[in-house]
């Protein structure tokens, strides 16, 4: 059975925050990571949450993430903020362009965020989710390095890929959030049951010659398996293109990878596009968007995308999240280690 604390959203947040810092972040880069990280714990996506933070000071110790930069913000038209990460944590590149992003669209009803030369966003459904929050549409796309294989071959050629889509509601949340990756499963996931020594479930990852299988370690030596078949594949091609293309990014196929220490910066990419349903349907938006969750939430059992996190959401609030014992002994052992070096 596994072992766990609970921890208030502030202690995880405090507590990423100055794992991050000993690392050799500053604190300028380290509180939008530490923020998020709380947020998805709280969100119920553990894998992302405090499980990354060794990997992410590993990562500022190595090299592939520049703790220490200085992202720079261009407005190359009036409806593009454009953002280049410098190598560093894709957080505080998005930070520095949503509130322009959000001015942009909101004065003209439309606007895109590109940023480039980024690194691994997390939770790509957190940063839509803030769109949502200010009334906006928010759709979002960050591409990964290579590890689907296209639909009848078996050599990786483009990311996990994930999008999102958050929707506005009338009380200040998303009243609808979808954030899923183009393969089955995150490949967090398959990298998080490596670690812990966990077998996956058949349909998660292939190996290096197509074939299923159950082994975490062999699956990340193969390849993801794409959600749907092909359909996964042409949605991993859509990211790619939005991404990293249309964004000046790193194609997956060349970024170095997000897990282990070899390779350098990925420079891989994200794309936000913000839109004012005021000014493309005015008062018939909320109306519309209020009708279809109806519809869903009407039938028992079924399940309406960004309902479960919210629940997740509501409940840490309160009564804080459950972290795994493992995990907090790592970061532990990183906070310790760093001030012994110190």
């Amino acid at each position: 059975m596994t072992q766990t604390k609970t921890l208030s959203l502030s202690e995880i947040e405090a507590l990423s925050f100055d794992a991050l810092v000993a690392a050799g972040t500053s604190e300028a880069n380290a509180r939008p990571l530490a923020v998020a990280t709380a947020a998805t714990e709280a969100d119920g996506v553990a894998s992302h949450g405090l499980a990354y933070i060794p990997i992410y000071c590993e990562h500022v110790q190595c090299g592939k993430v520049d703790g220490q930069a200085i992202p720079t913000l261009s407005t190359p038209r009036p409806g593009v903020v454009a953002v280049d990460a410098a190598t560093g944590f894709a957080h505080s590149a998005i930070d520095l362009g949503f509130e322009p992003l959000i001015t942009a669209a909101r004065a003209q009803g439309v606007a895109v965020l590109s940023i480039k030369n980024s690194y691994n966003c997390g939770v790509l459904g957190y940063h839509t989710y803030r769109l949502a929050q200010a009334g906006l549409v928010g759709i979002g796309f960050t591409n990964a390095p290579a590890s689907i294989a296209p639909s009848g071959g078996s050599k990786p050629v483009v990311g996990t890929n994930p999008f999102s889509l958050a929707v506005p509601g009338s009380d200040g949340q998303p009243d609808l959030l979808i954030d899923q990756s183009a393969s089955t499963i995150a490949k967090s996931e398959v990298m998080k049951h490596a670690r812990e020594g966990k077998p996956i479930p058949v349909g998660w990852a292939l190996d290096s010659d197509g074939n299923p299988t159950t082994d975490p370690n062999v699956g990340l030596k193969g390849s993801m398996a794409p959600s749907g078949g092909y359909k996964g594949v042409g949605i991993a091609l859509l990211t790619e293109v939005m991404a990293a293309a249309l964004t000046g990014a790193t194609l997956g196929i060349h970024a170095s990878p997000f897990s282990g220490t070899a390779g350098g910066p990925p420079r891989t990419g994200q794309c936000f596009i913000a839109i004012d349903p005021s000014a493309t349907a005015g008062d018939v938006f909320a109306t519309g968007i209020a009708d279809l969750v109806e519809a869903i939430r009407f039938q028992d059992g079924a399940h309406l995308p960004g309902d479960g996190r919210r629940a997740k959401r509501l409940a840490a609030q309160k009564d804080g999240v459950a972290v795994n014992l493992a995990t907090l002994n790592r970061i532990d052992a990183l906070l310790q280690e760093q001030q012994r070096d110190g």
